[in-house]
C-alpha cells in the first residue's frame, strides 16, 4: 500500500529520468532506442552513481555492504 511519500519519490525519479535521458538524449526514432537508453540509465543510477550521503559509493554497493554486515552480525550472534 503506497502513501504520498511513495508517490513523491516516484515522481522525483521520473522527473530525473525525463530530464537526464528523454529530453537531453533525444530525439528518439524508435521505441528500442528509448528502451536501451532507459536500461543504461537505470544501470548507472543503481550501480555507478556515487552518492555523498552513502560515502561516495553507488547505491547497489552500499546495499551489498549493509547486507554483508547484517549477515555477519547474525552469524556472530
Amino acid at each position: 500500500m503506497g502513501d504520498s511519500y511513495d508517490n513523491t519519490l516516484a515522481e522525483t525519479i521520473i522527473g530525473l529520468y525525463k530530464t537526464e535521458v528523454i529530453r537531453t538524449r533525444g530525439p528518439w526514432k524508435t521505441i528500442d532506442e528509448v528502451e536501451y537508453a532507459t536500461l543504461e540509465w537505470v544501470d548507472w543510477f543503481n550501480n555507478r552513481r556515487l552518492l555523498a550521503p552513502l560515502g561516495h559509493v553507488p547505491p547497489a554497493e552500499y546495499e551489498q555492504m549493509y547486507y554483508d554486515r547484517h549477515n555477519r552480525s547474525c552469524e556472530a550472534a
